[in-house]
C-alpha cells in the first residue's frame, strides 16, 4: 500500500511512477490518500487495486484519532503486508497507524533535508520512523541528515529518484545560448533572489539574454520587485505553475537550479534527461546528480558572481555547452531510470517481507500512503 497526497510535487512523481510500475503478478497496490483527488490522482487510480480516502486535514485536529484507527482496520480487512508512506504528513499519520494495524512491513521515506522544518516537526517525523523498518532517502545527503537525527543506520536506506528519459526530447545543438530557465516553486530556500542578483552581470555581456521562472509560491511579489529594483524585469518572466515541464525546458537553452537546500531535486533530473546545459549549487543531494565541469556545472550557494560566470561560459561557447547537455542527458539514462529505482524498492521490501517470515511464493498485498 502507498501513502500519497496527489499534490503536484517530486515526491508525488515518484509514487506514482512507483505505483504504476511494479510488476503485477507479484504486488497487489492499494493507494491511501488524504484526498482522492489532486493533479496525479488519474494516473495512481488507474493502477491501483483500490484507492481510499483518510480526509485528514490536520494532524493536530481532534479526528485525526478517529482516521488513524480507521487506516489500521482498513490495513487489517485487506491483509497489507507493505505500508510505504511518501512524505512527512504521511510519516507521521501512517507509520504508527500500520503498527497499530498490525502491518509486518512498514517503509518511510524521507525526501528533504529540512530547510523549512520546525524542531518540533523533525522531532515528531522522527518519533514516526521508530513505527517504521526502514527509511528510504533519496540521497545520500538525506541519509546523512537521518544520521545526524540519530535514526539507527540498520534502518537507513537510499534510493535515488528516477526518470523515464524517453518522454524527453534530446536537444538539438543550437548556435544562439540566450534563454535561462528556471523550475521549482517559489520558495527562500530555492534561492531565486541569487539568480535574479546574478541576472546584471549576464544582461552587460549578453544584452539579449532571457530568464524564465517556472512555478508557483509566496516568494513571487518579493522576487517581482527585486527583478524591478535589478533593473532587470523585461528580461524576466514569472510563468507560475506548469504541468508540462519538459515543454517548459524545451522553449529554453539552459537550466539553472540556484538552491540552498535541496535532498534530490527532480527539475535537475528533468533537465539532465533534456539534454540540456546545467548550473546548479553545490548543495545536498545536488552533486550525486551532476559531476562539474562533466554534467554541468556547480556553483557556490548564494553567489550571484559566480552563478553569473556559469551562465556566461556556456552563452560564449555554445558548442561546449550542448557537450556538457549531452552528458547528462546519458548519465541520467544511465543512472536514474525507472527500472533502477523500482528495482530498488522492490528489493527493500521483499527483502523485509522474508526477514519477518511470510510465506514464499505468495503475491504480498502492497498498500500505498
Amino acid at each position: 500500500m502507498v501513502l500519497t497526497s496527489f499534490e503536484p510535487g517530486g515526491t508525488e512523481r515518484q509514487m506514482i511512477e512507483l505505483i504504476r510500475r511494479l510488476d503485477p503478478e507479484r504486488w497487489t497496490v492499494h493507494v491511501a490518500s488524504f484526498r482522492a483527488q489532486g493533479p496525479w490522482f488519474g494516473r495512481a487510480a488507474e493502477a491501483a487495486a483500490s484507492v481510499t480516502a483518510f480526509p485528514v486535514s490536520s494532524l493536530r485536529a481532534p479526528a485525526t484519532l478517529r482516521h488513524a484507527w480507521a487506516f489500521a482496520r482498513w490495513c487489517r480487512a485487506r491483509r497489507i503486508a507493505v505500508v510505504h508512506t511518501a512524505e512527512m504528513a504521511a510519516n507521521l499519520f501512517g507509520q504508527p497507524s500500520a503498527a497499530l494495524g498490525g502491518v509486518p512491513v512498514r517503509i518511510a521515506n524521507r525526501r528533504e533535508i529540512n530547510p523549512d522544518k520546525t524542531p518540533v516537526e523533525i522531532g515528531a517525523q522522527r518519533a514516526s520512523y521508530a513505527f517504521a523498518h526502514k527509511v528510504v532517502a533519496n540521497s545520500h545527503a538525506a541519509a546523512n541528515r537521518l544520521t545526524l537525527e540519530r535514526v539507527p543506520g540498520h534502518k537507513i536506506a537510499v534510493v535515488p529518484n528516477g526518470i523515464d528519459v524517453r518522454q524527453y526530447q534530446p536537444r538539438t545543438a543550437r548556435a544562439l545560448l540566450r534563454k535561462v530557465v528556471v523550475v521549482s516553486n517559489l520558495r527562500p530556500q530555492k534561492g531565486h533572489d541569487v539568480l535574479v542578483d546574478a541576472i546584471p552581470s549576464v544582461l552587460q555581456r549578453f544584452p539579449d539574454a532571457r530568464f524564465e521562472f517556472v512555478g508557483s509560491g509566496s516568494e513571487l511579489e518579493s522576487l517581482q520587485a527585486r527583478a524591478g529594483a535589478q533593473g532587470v524585469s523585461h528580461a524576466v518572466a514569472f510563468r507560475g505553475h506548469c504541468e508540462d515541464v519538459s515543454a517548459r525546458l524545451s522553449a529554453n537553452d539552459m537550466f539553472v537550479l540556484p538552491s540552498r537546500s535541496e535532498a534530490f531535486p527532480n527539475a535537475v533530473l528533468e533537465a539532465m534527461a533534456s539534454g540540456m546545459p546545467i548550473v546548479a549549487s553545490r548543495v545536498g543531494g545536488i552533486p550525486e546528480l551532476i559531476e562539474d565541469g562533466h554534467t554541468g556545472f556547480l556553483v557556490a550557494a548564494g553567489d550571484p558572481h559566480m552563478l553569473a560566470d556559469r551562465v556566461c561560459r556556456f552563452m560564449a561557447n555554445p558548442p561546449f555547452a550542448a557537450r556538457l547537455g549531452e552528458n547528462a542527458r546519458a548519465d541520467a539514462q544511465a543512472r536514474f531510470s525507472f527500472e533502477r529505482m523500482v528495482g530498488a524498492f522492490e528489493r527493500i521490501y521483499l527483502t523485509e517481507l522474508t526477514r519477518r517470515g511470510l510465506v514464499a511464493g505468495r503475491a504480498p498485498q502492497l498498500a500505498a500512503s
